[in-house]
């Protein structure tokens, strides 16, 4: 049988339809993605995730059987976009929970009050230490003469004459863009005047003497240079808007990042980069789809244009910051897992295509390993425990679970396949945080009746379990007794429920008050998907303290980063056996690191050298060839460890 076209219409829930021809051999979510329609699909399209439920309305497909889908779904229409191909013209119906993931997901910024504490501390520090104002980007006004038949010397060399005097430079190099905008800057804008030169404001960068001249403005009191610190994360994409001359930010936004389409991890899109075309279509779907919005309305609500930013530092892991430059990622999940760079001098904007000032430099925080990037780097700068006598250990929790150890005398780095559970990926009933996501719980240990916090306006249906609310639930599950050290059920009620497969499961929220009209349930597999991604984690914790023979209680600090870190109840986290078993008074949440840490390489070029210095500082510990780690991930695969006395 041929390979027949067929046209493929989707109706999309609150947007408008979009129609598109495709092969039959194409599966609808592969269409999708190449024309731009959002589906979630966190395992990347391989059929383990369930999530990319389509609605068949008309037409037939190939395909479509699998266990995500209740018979009873199916019998509705509905489809995994990853599984049915087209065999006549179809029609489907997208619902806006397929692409809630990245239009409405919640990330952690500065507007909140503990975010905000964090970020005016870490000023407060970067200031005493120095870090501060030394980007090398200045704004200067200068005065130039007025062109005559007798002196008739270009605009350029009339205010390099001037910034000269000026500055003592010994050379001065203008930008293209400040070349093409020179003329009626001089002029005040006047496209006609030739002879009524005067005061100009030159935005320079200067290094080493040498100034090199981004933009001519004008003269007014109001045209300060502007940067951007960047926290490209596997999930969420974050963004500052900066005041270079005072430090403040003056504007900031996040978002999803658009590459999720492509897979929840990391793998998975280094995977699609490998296919034709598919490292430019990541690259793509970062910059165009995420970084140029995002930048347009952060400038947008400063009242400034784009271009009037010089400067952007980007914090990201290593194969986000190598996607982002559209760089072959492929050799970073290939043993021995060696990737393109760690580090990279400045690259201009107008390369990158960044949409700011094409001249501005964009900087990227340093890598230590394949799985171990600048979202650390930058992140262990910003909680200074590089700067700290006492050991401290620092998480970031994400879609990936890194782990710094160390302080002063040493620091060692690593990553754990802890795999997409904390973002809701492999849970049944699991999803990331956007509105109707249950982020907290508890469960009354006599009657097994959750009290539980959704995300949204007051009223909002739950819809699912993110990756706070999977902790919360399993927590309490442990502690009331209905489920034991395995994550088995052993107790009966209205709210244990047997599944097809004969396991059991959870009612969280029953049908009618859910979001979906369908029980909430998490079942014995959503469990044991969890405790193992728990039990990387842990167990990455007990390898380090190995290699150093030293017991957890050297711990005197541990800090908490990351998307879902805001909403762990540090309590659950330890009863589980996900978090060390230390005083209460020992764990701090500090934000979005990633995007702290790049805020501080923006605002200082001696804070972005300090960063570069933490990585070549951090001994990189690749957990899949350490002798012990497997035993120390079998034996924390249960509730909360083998090892009771780690607990006590």
């Amino acid at each position: 049988m041929g390979n027949s076209e067929y046209k493929v219409s989707f109706t999309i829930e609150g947007e408008d339809p979009v129609s598109v021809l495709a092969p039959s051999s194409e599966s609808v979510l592969e269409t999708a993605r190449r024309v731009g329609v959002v589906i979630d699909a966190p395992c990347g399209g391989n059929g383990t995730c369930g999530k990319c439920r389509i609605k068949l309305l008309s037409g037939e497909v190939s395909g479509g059987k699998t266990p995500h889908i209740t018979d009873e779904d199916a019998a509705e229409g509905w489809k995994p976009a990853c599984g049915i191909k087209p065999q006549s013209d179809i029609e489907l119906f997208l619902p806006a929970s397929a692409q809630a993931f990245q239009s409405r997901i919640r990330v952690t910024d500065f507007s909140g009050a503990r975010e905000k504490s964090a970020f005016d501390s870490l000023r407060a520090e970067l200031k005493a230490l120095g870090f501060d104002g030394d980007h090398g980007i200045e704004r200067a006004a200068v005065t130039v003469s007025a062109p005559t038949l007798e002196d008739a010397k270009a605009d350029r060399e009339r205010v390099e004459a001037a910034l000269t005097e000026k500055t003592g430079a010994s050379r001065v190099i203008f930008s293209l863009y400040s070349l093409r905008r020179l003329p009626y800057s001089l002029r005040n804008g006047d496209s006609q005047s030739s002879d009524e030169l005067g005061a100009v404001c030159v935005i320079r960068r200067e290094r080493d003497g040498e100034i090199t001249v981004l933009d001519v403005l004008p003269p007014a009191p109001d045209c300060p240079p502007y940067g951007l610190a960047i926290d490209i994360g596997t999930t969420t994409v974050s963004m500052l808007l900066v005041n270079l001359e005072t430090g403040e930010p003056v504007a900031g936004a996040s978002g999803g990042n658009a590459q999720i389409r492509y897979g929840a991890d990391v793998i998975n899109r280094i995977i699609e980069s490998t296919k034709p075309g598919g490292l430019e279509r990541l690259r793509r779907a970062i910059i165009e789809e995420c970084l140029t919005p995002l930048v347009k309305r952060v400038s947008l609500n400063a009242g400034i244009a784009t271009e009037r930013i010089y400067r952007a530092v980007i914090a990201g892991n290593t194969t986000m910051t190598h996607l982002v430059m559209g760089a072959p990622g492929e050799f970073i999940r290939l043993e021995p897992y060696v990737p393109a760079f760690f580090k990279t001098d400045a690259i201009s904007a107008r390369a990158l295509g960044l949409p700011v000032n094409p001249e501005a430099g964009v900087l990227l925080a340093p890598s230590v390993g394949s799985y171990v990037g600048g979202d650390i780097t930058a992140g262990v700068f910003s909680s200074m425990i590089y700067n700290k006598d006492p050991l401290s250990l620092f998480r970031d929790l994400g879609t990936n679970g890194e782990l710094v150890f160390g302080g002063k005398e040493f620091m060692m780095s690593c990553a754990c396949s802890a795999g997409p559970a904390f973002e809701g990926g492999e849970i049944s009933c699991g999803m990331r945080a956007t509105n109707g996501a249950v982020e907290a719980c508890v469960i009354d240990k006599d009657t097994m009746e959750p009290k539980l916090s959704i995300i949204g306006d007051a009223g909002e249906k739950p819809a699912g379990l993110c990756g706070s609310g999977i902790i919360d639930i399993v927590g309490e599950l442990f502690r009331c007794g209905i489920i034991n050290a395995k994550g088995k059920f052993n107790v009966e009620g209205k709210r244990i429920v047997k599944d097809e497969s004969g396991g059991q499961g959870y009612i969280v929220e029953f049908a009618e008050n859910s979001a979906s009209g369908k029980d909430i349930v998490l079942n014995e597999i959503d469990i044991d998907s969890f405790i193992r991604a728990k039990g990387a984690i842990f167990s990455a914790i007990r390898t380090m303290l190995a290699i150093v023979d030293m017991p957890q209680e050297v711990i005197d600090d541990v800090y908490v980063a990351g998307g879902i870190g805001s909403g762990i109840d540090v309590e659950h986290a330890i009863l589980i056996g996900m978090f060390p078993n230390l005083p209460l008074e020992k764990f701090h949440y500090i934000g979005n690191t990633s995007l702290s840490g790049a805020y501080g390489m923006l605002v200082s070029e001696r804070a972005a050298a300090q960063v570069d210095t933490c990585a070549g500082a951090m001994t990189y510990l690749e957990l899949s060839s350490h002798p012990s780690y497997m035993d120390e991930f079998v034996a924390a695969c249960f509730l909360p460890h083998t090892d009771a006395s780690l607990f006590a």
